[in-house]
């Protein structure tokens, strides 16, 4: 009987080309479908992104959800400011019915809020890197001590020192500067405390001969929810710091969000000290009045009549649009540099002592000015403040025009309209 053979598959050279062709479509077939899949993936990824990121600072992300516990945070704020006007104009017969209305019309205009807390988050993103660069920080200690100080409560004894007035007295001014000025014979004293208290500097950096005060816009540090006790113990102040915890979590705004916003509060305070901190001790100053008019031809028609011997301070007190100083004969004090409007400031520093000057126009009007001294004085306390504000502001300004900042506008689609003002 024949011997059954195997038979052996002859692989030729055909066979093995076929084969790596087919490998190599494989290949290209895989390699399409990963890249496919991986494009796709970014496609979401970048949707998702786009998404729940609705802005970025200098490559810094702001998320969705960060910005609208600032949101809500910025609409309580306004909703507590209003029942404070409430409270005041019902309890004192102040009128504060204009400043009601607005708030209460920003409250309904969600994006305006929504803007408000982007262009916030942006400012302390910009205050954040720069403090970073200057090695300023803020510790969890210092964050903790300023929610105490919030509360009045002082573990290591009240931060309030004893009064002690510190007379500053303005130079007595000449004979000759008395003849133009007779309502100050004595030299004007200021007093202030040492040390001064602490305050959140107004935002209005630069004042002006015609400003007029106002109740202060929302702040970016939360006030208390509530009106209660001053805890004056460790137990007082966690109790009464839980409270206002638990009310803004009522609102679905985390307690990681209002430490936060008090964290940069304090490096908001300590890059303006970094920044002003070779403010000098003292610059000029001028000593002057004004009156304040609406047209030229009222101006003229006031600076003839002083010419011809008016009385400047009984023309300020009858004429002058500017009613806060011209109670006081046209009086504006001492002040240096940058705390009036410009053409105002330029006017004060060059006109010659005693001169009445032709009218300056200004965006308020028409200002006929007289300089009744000017002379090397140290700077107080309040001026220190408004030029550290003033320094802060530029510096602000700069770095909002150096930074590269990008809005998505899905932001608007997601601006959270609550809390509202509850039905009267």
């Amino acid at each position: 009987m024949a011997k059954q053979g195997t038979t052996s598959k002859v692989v030729t050279k055909k066979h093995i080309a076929r084969l790596e062709r087919e490998r190599r479509q494989t290949r290209i077939i895989l390699g399409i479908a990963i890249v496919g899949i991986v494009i796709v993936l970014g496609l979401l990824v970048y949707g998702f992104l786009r998404y729940n990121v609705v802005a970025e600072v200098n490559s810094v992300k702001i998320t969705a959800g960060e910005w609208q516990d600032r949101v809500k945070f910025q609409r309580v704020q306004m909703i507590n400011l209003y029942n404070q006007y409430g409270y005041i104009q019902q309890s004192f017969g102040m009128d504060y019915s204009q400043q009601m209305q607005q708030i209460a019309f920003m409250l309904q205009t969600p994006e305006t809020v929504g803007q408000q807390a982007l262009d916030q988050l942006r400012d302390e993103i910009l205050i954040r890197q720069e403090a970073e660069k200057r090695g300023i920080t803020v510790s969890a200690e210092e964050v903790e001590a300023f929610f105490q100080e919030n509360f009045n409560y002082f573990p290591n004894g009240t931060q309030t020192p004893t009064i002690t007035p510190t007379v500053f007295s303005y130079p007595t001014l000449t004979g000759p500067q008395l003849t133009l000025y007779p309502s100050t014979s004595t030299p004007t004293e200021v007093y202030t405390s040492t040390p001064e208290p602490t305050t959140t500097p107004d935002p209005s950096a630069t004042s002006t001969p015609t400003a007029t005060a106002v109740p202060p816009s929302p702040t970016p540090v939360p006030e208390l929810p509530t009106a209660t006790a001053t805890p004056y113990t460790l137990e007082g102040f966690k109790t009464e710091y839980g409270k206002m915890i638990e009310d803004y979590k009522t609102n679905n705004i985390s307690e990681q969000t209002v430490r936060s916003i008090y964290e940069a509060e304090l490096l908001r305070r300590k890059l303006m000290d970094d920044l002003a901190k070779d403010i000098p001790a003292s610059e000029e100053q001028v000593l002057a009045r004004h009156i304040l008019v609406e047209t030229e031809e009222e101006a003229k028609a006031l600076y003839d009549q002083l010419k011809n011997g008016a009385d400047f301070a009984e023309l300020a007190r009858t004429s002058s649009k500017d009613t806060g100083s011209g109670a006081n004969g046209g009086d504006l004090g001492w002040f240096g540099k940058g705390a009036m409007v410009a053409p105002f400031e330029e006017a004060a520093f060059n006109q010659e002592i005693g001169e009445i000057g032709q009218p300056v126009k200004s965006d308020f009007g028409y200002h006929i000015i007289q300089v009744i001294a000017r002379q090397e004085l140290p700077l107080t306390p309040a001026q220190i403040n408004q030029k550290k504000q003033t320094i802060f502001d530029e510096w602000l300004t700069a770095a909002r025009e150096g930074a590269t900042f990008t809005t998505y506008d899905v932001w608007k689609e997601r601006v959270p309209a609550e809390p509202t003002l509850p039905l009267q």
